[in-house]
């Protein structure tokens, strides 16, 4: 018997072409709206939602600002972000362990984006899948804790690669903890070489005022771009 020629269609490439594709028309229409759109990934626990409360204050003083909180169940920090008076929706992905382009859309709408200037994603907690699925944001930023360790970009290259800022929380910490710093941005620069590091703390607020400072900055130039 003759063996048949088998169709192999490799799916998960298709699903990324189709998702990269989808991601660039929703930048072009943030832009048309003037709507700049973060995505902030890390891994749980490593301060996201602090991050978020001790940035928005500077923040919120110059942009209409709204935060879109995403993860597989509950709607903990989507409250704890309305508490400050700022917009938030939140986001189930059913099981999903990242947003793509289409789930963001989704977000957006829910929490009215064409009324804002700055809308934050706070991704699902991953150091994995997020960084596979373009968001459609302007910009990536990543935060890393410094009691996850500073191996983490050579174990999670992907991540650190796609990052546009990289925030490095919890240095309030750093008299506990074995956190190279040296050995730290040796790891970005490997697949990454101009990406800004910033070292702060959601407790303390140290560092707070330079990434803030930066993001403002960065949505200033968004919108003058042609």
């Amino acid at each position: 018997m003759k063996d048949r020629q088998i169709q192999i269609i490799e799916l998960r490439e298709s699903i990324l072409a189709d998702n990269d594709a989808d991601a660039d028309l929703l930048r072009r229409e943030l832009k048309a709206r003037k709507t700049y759109y973060l995505n902030l990934m890390s891994s749980p626990g490593s301060g996201k939602t602090s991050m978020l409360l001790a940035s928005l204050p500077a923040l919120a003083s110059r942009l209409k600002v709204g935060v879109i909180e995403a993860d597989i169940d509950s709607d903990v920090d989507a409250r704890t972000i309305a508490k400050t008076g700022t917009p938030a929706v939140q986001v189930h992905t059913g099981g999903m362990c990242h947003l793509d382009a289409e789930m963001s859309r989704q977000g957006l709408r829910a929490i009215g984006s064409d009324a804002l200037d700055l809308v934050i994603l706070e991704n699902v907690g991953n150091l994995v899948c997020p960084a596979e699925f373009d968001t459609g944001a302007v910009k990536n930023a990543v935060i890393l804790s410094i009691p996850e360790g500073d191996d983490k970009p050579l174990k999670y290259p992907l991540m650190f690669e796609k990052a546009d800022v990289v925030l490095v929380n919890k240095i309030d910490a750093l008299p506990v903890f074995d956190f190279d710093f040296d050995a730290f941005t040796r790891g970005i620069r490997l697949r990454n070489a101009d990406c800004p590091i910033f070292p702060v703390s959601a407790a303390t607020g140290e560092g707070i005022d330079a990434w803030t400072g930066w993001l403002l900055a960065d949505v200033q130039a968004w919108l003058k771009e042609d």
